[in-house]
C-alpha cells in the first residue's frame, strides 16, 4: 500500500457516525485532517490500503482492542496545569473555607485527560484543607491518557502555570535519566484515583458522591442532546448544594435543570 491513504467523504462519514455512537462526539468536517493524521499509522500498522478496510476491521471486532485504540487517538485533548485559573480561585476562596466536618471533601475531574486538572485540584486541596481529609477522582474515555495520568510524570515544560510554592512542595524534579521531567509527589498521588468512564453512558462505577464536579472543555464536542444526557448522568453524583463547573467557552443554557447558575460557568445543585 502507499504510505498515506486518502479518505473519501463517505469514509469520513462512517467514522463521524462511529465516534458519535461510542463517545457522543460530533466530529466536524474541520476534524478530517486530524482523523487522517491520527489513524494513518494504524492503517500502516495493519497493512491496510484504505480507511474503509480499517473501519471494517474495527466494527467487526477482528482485533477487539483496536476500537479502544481508535477512541484513544480521536478523543485525546490538550490540557495543562491551572487552566482557567478563576475556577480554582473560586474553589479556594468561596468553597473550601465553608467545608467543615469529618467527611472527606471530594472533587470529580470528569474529563481528566492526562491528569493535569486532577493534580491541580489536589495541590489546592492539600494546601487549603490542611489536615482535613480530601479525595480527587479523575475519569476519561481514553485508557491511554488515564495511564499517563496515573504515572503523574510530565515533561518539565508542562509545569508552566504551577505557582512556585506548589512546584517546590508537590513536584519532584527529575535527575540523571529523568532530567527534563517532573513527578507529582506521592503525598498528592495517594489521594487521587483515575477511572475509565464514558460520560455519555450512566455512571455505574462505584465512585461515590462529590462536593464539586469539574466538567470542562469537553461539552464543546457534544450536540445538545448529548450534553443533556451527560449532565443527567453526572448530576446524581453531585451532593445537594455542590458545585458543577464547566469551561469558559461552554454553556448549560437549556440543559441546567436542577442547577442554578451562580457565576458564569459555575452552577450550584439545588436542594
Amino acid at each position: 500500500m502507499s504510505t498515506t491513504a486518502s479518505i473519501t467523504d463517505q469514509e469520513f462519514a462512517l467514522f463521524q457516525r462511529l465516534i458519535y455512537k461510542i463517545a457522543g462526539i460530533s466530529m466536524s468536517e474541520a476534524k478530517k485532517v486530524l482523523l487522517v493524521g491520527r489513524l494513518q499509522k494504524r492503517l500502516r500498522h495493519y497493512g491496510l490500503d484504505s480507511f474503509t478496510a480499517y473501519y471494517r476491521m474495527v466494527v467487526t471486532g477482528e482485533h477487539p482492542e483496536e476500537l479502544q485504540t481508535m477512541v484513544d487517538l480521536l478523543t485525546t485533548n490538550e490540557t495543562y496545569f491551572f487552566r482557567e485559573p478563576k475556577h480554582f480561585d473560586f474553589l479556594r476562596d468561596e468553597v473550601l473555607p465553608r467545608h467543615s466536618g469529618p467527611s472527606a471533601f471530594r472533587v470529580w475531574s470528569a474529563a481528566s485527560s492526562t491528569g493535569e486538572e486532577a493534580y491541580t485540584l489536589a495541590m489546592l486541596l492539600a494546601t487549603h484543607l490542611r489536615s482535613a481529609p480530601w479525595e480527587i477522582v479523575g475519569s476519561d474515555i481514553s485508557t491511554q491518557v488515564l495511564e499517563k495520568a496515573r504515572r503523574a510524570h510530565y515533561p518539565i515544560d508542562r509545569n508552566e502555570g504551577i505557582p512556585e510554592a506548589f512546584l517546590r512542595k508537590y513536584c519532584l524534579k527529575g535527575v540523571r535519566s529523568q532530567e527534563g521531567t517532573f513527578l507529582i509527589s506521592g503525598e498528592l498521588r495517594k489521594n487521587v484515583s483515575f477511572h475509565h468512564i464514558n460520560l455519555t453512558q450512566p455512571v455505574t462505577e462505584n465512585i461515590g458522591k462529590f462536593e464539586v464536579i469539574f466538567l470542562r472543555n469537553v461539552m464543546i464536542y457534544f450536540d445538545m442532546e448529548t450534553k443533556r444526557q451527560v449532565v443527567q448522568n453526572l448530576l446524581p453524583r453531585l451532593q445537594p448544594g455542590g458545585h458543577f463547573i464547566i469551561g469558559h467557552s461552554e454553556t448549560l443554557n437549556g440543559i441546567s435543570e436542577g442547577l442554578r447558575q451562580i457565576r458564569p460557568t459555575i452552577y450550584r445543585k439545588e436542594g
